[in-house]
């Protein structure tokens, strides 16, 4: 192989690892900046290892290629990653600033070995212009004064607030002092857009589901709605149950369980129904769809309860 040819596919290397090297320090920074969120014990140990293995995979590649100030940089942060994988222990923000320090370090060096500008602005302790923070105490703090004045007149629907409080509890519990505003805004937009889905699909199944009750109160005695038919309107009911329990929407999850059952007693069994019990059930139904809105404008008020908060 010629010295050009060599050059070549040096180079190819060269630029494949940069294009991997990105996509391993954006999971590492998502990772990192959910960890300090004081996130459950598990979901905690999950982050600290999905760190580790981009470190890992980071010095393993740019060992390959010889590039040694990376392999030392990346390999180097490894205390840092186990200063913050255990949940049990106290963890400061000095630990997280010490660790985000060393990333720091790892994208000067991949820039200076690939001649390629790496992103920094994941780098919290190398960027000239701080995230806005507030104290933890001061948001814990925040949180029961709302939770207090709601309760005094008009209390929250949702756990919302609840969620939050539970969750500063826990980082003032780690000895992490300050949280990040952008990390709590991040938070409530989550929370907004897992509300919004969800309703949005309710609303596209809520006329199909009238339809096919509507048909089995027709039918009678002997259901003729087919099988496959029956079949697809119990398993679009599971989705929505699931849909359910991943917004926490607890009431209609109840409901939309309950609801499966029947439809597979109804498909299973072909099981005889009174059309007065399938009046009753399209009711609970619209019943069901308003509290899941009144739910949706609960969680939008309780948000921006906590973003006016934060505000003053």
């Amino acid at each position: 192989m010629s010295v050009e040819t060599e050059d070549a596919f040096q180079k190819e290397l060269v630029e494949l690892f940069v294009q991997e090297a990105q996509e391993w320090l954006q999971q590492i920074h998502v990772a990192l900046d959910e960890l300090q969120q004081a996130p459950p014990s598990e979901r905690h140990r999950d982050l600290a290892q999905t760190i580790k293995v981009g470190i890992t995979n980071l010095g393993g590649s740019a060992a390959t290629l010889n590039l040694s100030d990376v392999e030392r940089a990346s390999f180097a942060a490894f205390p840092f990653v186990e200063a913050v994988q255990d949940p049990s222990a106290k963890i400061s923000t000095d630990d997280f600033i010490a660790l985000c320090k060393q990333l720091g370090h790892v994208h000067v060096a991949l820039t200076r070995a690939t001649g390629v500008a790496f992103d920094e602005d994941h780098a919290p302790a190398q960027n000239e212009n701080p995230p806005p923070m507030i104290a933890t105490k001061a948001f814990l703090v925040l949180l029961r004064e709302l939770q207090d004045q709601r309760t005094a007149s008009d209390p929250f629907h949702r756990n919302v607030v609840q969620t939050m409080m539970a969750q500063a509890e826990g980082l003032m519990g780690r000895g992490v002092e300050q949280c990040n505003v952008a990390s709590i805004q991040e938070f409530l937009d989550r929370s907004a857009e897992g509300d919004q889905g969800f309703l949005q699909v309710v609303r596209q199944e809520f006329p199909h589901l009238t339809a096919v009750l509507q048909t089995l109160k027709n039918d009678g005695v002997t259901p003729g709605l087919p099988s496959s038919e029956l079949h697809n309107a119990a398993e679009r009911v599971a989705q929505l149950w699931s849909a359910a329990q991943q917004v926490n929407a607890s009431h209609a999850m109840m409901f939309f369980m309950g609801l499966h059952s029947f439809l597979t007693v109804v498909m299973q069994h072909r099981m005889v129904v009174s059309a007065k019990s399938y009046d009753a059930i399209q009711s609970r139904l619209t019943q069901s769809m308003k509290g899941i809105e009144e739910w949706a404008e609960s969680g939008r008020v309780e948000r921006m309860a906590i973003q006016g908060a934060l505000s003053h």
